[in-house]
């Protein structure tokens, strides 16, 4: 299994978690529930951290993700956990995510395909 392959499992695997766990729940249950909450911060910081260990190539080839807002919000999330604007993580979560899934999806079944070659 090639490198760019491994890590864009690592970010699926962590975007279904997210979308799994916060699903049919409302941002108010979301802020209230702790557990939930650094559970939810520590899948976006595996996402930002396998974006950042994907090849330079890869992303180049993929330039329409903002990865650099990825692999920043897991930045902000490590270094400053007491400031975490969790609005903004909900958000993320409920409206960016989705789509990234399906474009990571799209990504990883390019990526395996051309390893059948």
């Amino acid at each position: 299994m090639k490198p760019n392959q491994v890590f864009l499992k690592h970010i699926l695997d962590e975007i279904n978690f997210l979308l799994k766990e916060t699903e049919g729940i409302k941002f108010e249950e979301f802020i209230q529930n702790e557990v939930l909450k650094r559970a939810c911060s520590r899948s976006i910081e595996i996402i930002g951290e396998a974006v950042k260990n994907l090849s330079a190539n890869f992303k180049r080839k993929y330039k329409d993700i903002e990865w650099k807002k990825i692999s920043g919000l897991r930045d902000k999330i490590i270094h400053y956990y007491f400031g975490v604007n969790w609005d903004i993580v909900w958000d993320v979560i409920k409206n960016r995510l989705p789509e990234l899934k399906e474009q990571v999806e799209n990504m990883l079944a390019k990526v395996e395909n051309k390893n059948k070659i």
